[in-house]
């Protein structure tokens, strides 16, 4: 990360008293009404077997994972969602992965050197100095900083010559402009060291979920609470639970997939809508016959125009791909454009680095554009400006039937895959006690 990830000290926001108890809820189907088999779900999941509550999961997709997938469809896989298991001396999907026996390692190893680019040209070495120089400077001042402004507005006050150096630091971590983001939520975050699965942070959670209790392609249209339990609106009918756990992001809460009788609470939509969802998206190439001189892990930055930079990642485990990142409004009209569109897009800005080679090697791409996915419709979420306790006031449960659940309101694992196991979990304790 850019910058030293700090502890959540923003506390709860108190939401109105609702004295209905899960207590009296005695024609239920499930004691819990999980929504969403991403990270916190199947987390959530797990705990409530533990704790002897009957759970149940309902998930939009065919598959398992929500924002964390392993795609397989070029032959090879990639990760097209998560991919670290950050802070992982604490994270609970390295204990996960060695109770599967799963190898996870340290990401400290994963280098192969890089270069920046303009143009289809390396960045001369002057201007590399002097854009590393910058950075320097505005990464030590935003971790200084006290109030909650964009990160523009903050690297402003110590580039104001450099008005993409902002941009630099948050497209490609945070696949969002930086005028949209809060420097204090970020800063709230927590840090440490970072594991990589070798066989696929996707695949480990699809075996988490062997045995647990899923409907896949169940979405859920709407939740009334206005009884002394909850009633889940499905495709297949409508389920009784004595409460529920929603996981589903915030950018789809934010249009509506989901109606709620009644509405939420006025505190909990002001905070809903304090958050934003970020753009970050990937886009794997595969090439056969040549790795063009490069290691793997090495990293080619596309660094010519401020709104549009690009990481080429050259061959994950030795994989015979390439995966661009990139993010923001740009980002947005890439995945808009539909994949082929897209693929032509990237593997062209590439060919003008690499030369004719790469178009005879190229046999493929897949993109993973989580702002068009209908059940994400972002790749994970952030703070608004001036918004930084948006995310402490979505912990407290919603009177006492309604849990949310996810890497928004994690607390300092927030935008992290082990954040929203977490979160799943934390909502499982506060049920249990309530029941």
């Amino acid at each position: 990360m850019l910058i030293s990830r700090r502890t959540l000290t923003t506390g709860l926001l108190a939401l109105p008293a609702l004295t209905s108890s899960l207590k009296a809820q005695t024609n239920s189907d499930i004691d819990i009404a999980i929504i969403g088999a991403g990270a916190a779900g199947l987390g959530a999941a797990h705990h409530a077997r533990e704790l002897g509550l009957t759970a149940r999961i309902f998930e939009a997709r065919s598959r398992v994972g929500g924002r964390v997938h392993t795609d397989m469809s070029l032959g090879a896989p990639f990760e097209a969602g998560a991919f670290y298991i950050h802070w992982a001396e604490r994270n609970p999907w390295r204990t996960i992965a060695k109770s599967l026996d799963v190898e996870a390692v340290d990401d400290g190893n994963l280098w192969g050197g890089f270069d920046v680019f303009r143009d289809g040209k390396p960045l001369p070495p002057e201007e590399r100095w002097q854009r590393r120089g910058v950075f320097g400077r505005i990464i030590t001042a935003l971790e200084n900083e006290t109030g909650d402004l964009s990160f523009a507005d903050a690297a402003k006050k110590v580039a104001p010559d450099q008005p993409q150096a902002g941009q630099g630091l948050t497209l490609l971590s945070l696949g969002e402009e930086a005028h949209r983001i809060s420097l204090r939520d970020y800063q709230q975050l927590d840090g440490g060291e970072d594991d990589v699965i070798p066989s696929g942070y996707g695949a480990l959670l699809q075996r988490y979920a062997e045995g647990l209790d899923i409907q896949r392609e169940t979405p859920v249209s709407a939740i009334d609470w206005s009884g002394s339990g909850v009633s889940i609106t499905t495709t297949r009918g409508v389920i009784r639970a004595r409460a529920v756990i929603l996981t589903v992001s915030i950018g789809v809460l934010q249009a509506g997939g989901i109606r709620f009788t009644p509405e939420l609470p006025l505190p909990v939509n002001e905070a809903i809508n304090g958050l934003g969802m970020g753009a970050l998206t990937k886009l794997a190439m595969r090439f056969e016959g040549t790795n063009f001189g490069l290691t793997p892990w090495t990293q080619y930055f596309d660094a010519g125009r401020a709104g549009d930079l690009i990481n080429f990642e050259f061959w994950p485990f030795g994989q015979p791909l390439v995966v661009a990142h990139f993010g923001g409004d740009f980002a947005r009209k890439i995945a808009a454009s539909g994949q082929v569109d897209a693929v032509r897009t990237i593997h062209d800005r590439l060919a003008a680095i690499l030369g004719t080679e790469a178009s005879k090697a190229f046999r493929g791409g897949s993109l993973a554009g989580w702002s068009t996915d209908p059940y994400a419709l972002g790749a994970y979420s952030h703070a608004r400006p001036g918004h930084a306790g948006a995310r402490a006031a979505l912990e407290a449960p919603i009177g006492n039937r309604i849990w949310l659940a996810g890497e928004a309101n994690a607390g300092a694992g927030s935008m992290t895959a082990g954040g929203a196991t977490l979160a799943g979990m934390r909502a499982v304790d506060g049920i249990k006690a309530a029941l």
